[in-house]
């Protein structure tokens, strides 16, 4: 179910019972979990948090102990936080679902809204942005907040955009998997992804997987320096 979508300069009132929630932090580089969690903590609200470093940690500790508000990187080992908010709004219309990410292009912004997140926020807004955006998306989980969502849109009318699935493919371009590795990792069938690539190629003007790249990072899509790149 798609949200509905909340004005970018739309903003709630602080909470004033400042209650506490029970929150999973999903990242997986222990230092911005730990980071977040001593934020939350130092603020006045007595949050209950829990973490989780990958895709299939994050669904266990979900499956335990329902949260309500779930904050997730875009970047996981095991599969993409994209995914990740897909399954949680499957199994669930109530959670909150922050993406909290270093990607604030609007080709995620957009994927995380199409998937079902209450919240984007990129990772270099202030903390308490951060804690506010926990609050709104506790209260309206269905909606769906972004300061850049007015920047997302424009993009969108202008350009046909990448599905969640061709964004997750791209990402693994510059990994140096094959493409049986990277059908693998996402579950699918080497036709399907090989499918989904033919439209990423098309979408993008490029020829195959080394333009494909070359053209995402000029477009901000991917990173200039991709973890693991073979230099491509």
């Amino acid at each position: 179910m798609t949200p509905l979508i909340v004005d970018s300069s739309y903003r709630l009132a602080p909470r004033m019972d400042k209650g506490s929630l029970n929150l999973l932090i999903v990242d997986d580089h222990a230092i911005v979990r730990e980071g977040v969690k001593r934020a939350i903590q130092g603020s006045e609200r007595n949050h209950t948090i829990a973490e989780a470093a990958t895709f299939a940690e994050a669904q266990a500790r979900i499956a335990l102990l329902p949260p309500d508000v779930v904050v997730i990187d875009i970047h996981l080992p095991d599969n993409s936080g994209l995914e990740l908010v897909l399954w949680i709004r499957e199994l669930s219309q109530t959670m909150g679902i922050v993406v909290f990410s270093m990607n604030d292009h609007p080709e995620y912004v957009l994927a995380a809204f199409d998937n079902g997140a209450s919240a984007f926020i990129d990772k270099g807004s202030p903390i308490s942005e951060l804690i506010d955006t926990i609050d709104l998306a506790s209260r309206l989980p269905l909606q769906f907040h972004c300061k850049d969502w007015n920047q997302a849109l424009t993009y969108r009318r202008e350009k046909t955009t990448l599905t969640a699935r061709e964004l997750e493919i791209l990402q693994l371009l510059p990994s140096g998997k094959t493409y049986i590795e990277m059908a693998e990792t996402l579950f699918i069938s080497e036709s399907t992804l090989k499918t989904h690539l033919q439209s990423i190629y098309r979408k993008l003007s490029a020829r195959n997987r080394v333009e494909t790249i070359n053209q995402a990072r000029r477009l901000g899509i991917l990173p200039t320096i991709y973890p693991n790149s073979t230099g491509l």
